[in-house]
């Protein structure tokens, strides 16, 4: 009786396009969150976005570190310590955190394309994902 071993050639190669697949696929996403980060940063005037969050909100935090990277204006108020804050939550229908008002459009959580597409953005009319 013969005993299969492991062909660790093969393998080793499909590793190797497992890696290159990620490499890639990690290199598409920076490359598109660079390119949102551009469109946004060019086109948001202050007062353009408005961001409802929460304090413990990891998405926000996340919303309001990227904003930052790419120097996107946006205006940020929370919802457990401002009244005003919690009342246009509520008025917009206080679905969850982030809430995003785009120059009068409410986004919920954080979508760059939507955002972009608000602003009269790059290729609104295709969706990229």
């Amino acid at each position: 009786m013969k005993q299969q071993g492991i062909d660790w050639r093969s393998l080793g190669g499909l590793v190797a396009v497992v890696v290159v697949v990620w490499a890639v696929s990690a290199w598409a996403r920076h490359a598109n969150e660079q390119t949102l980060g551009v469109h946004l940063a060019a086109r948001a005037r202050p007062g353009d976005i408005e961001m409802l969050s929460s304090t413990t909100c990891a998405v926000c935090k996340r919303a309001r570190e990227w904003f930052t990277r790419h120097r996107v204006p946006f205006a940020e108020c929370f919802v457990e310590t401002d009244a005003q804050c919690a009342q246009r939550f509520a008025a917009l229908g206080g679905v969850g955190t982030p809430t995003f008002v785009v120059r009068g459009q409410r986004i919920v959580g954080f979508d760059r394309d939507r955002m972009v597409a608000a602003l009269g953005g790059l290729e609104a009319s295709s969706p990229r994902r």
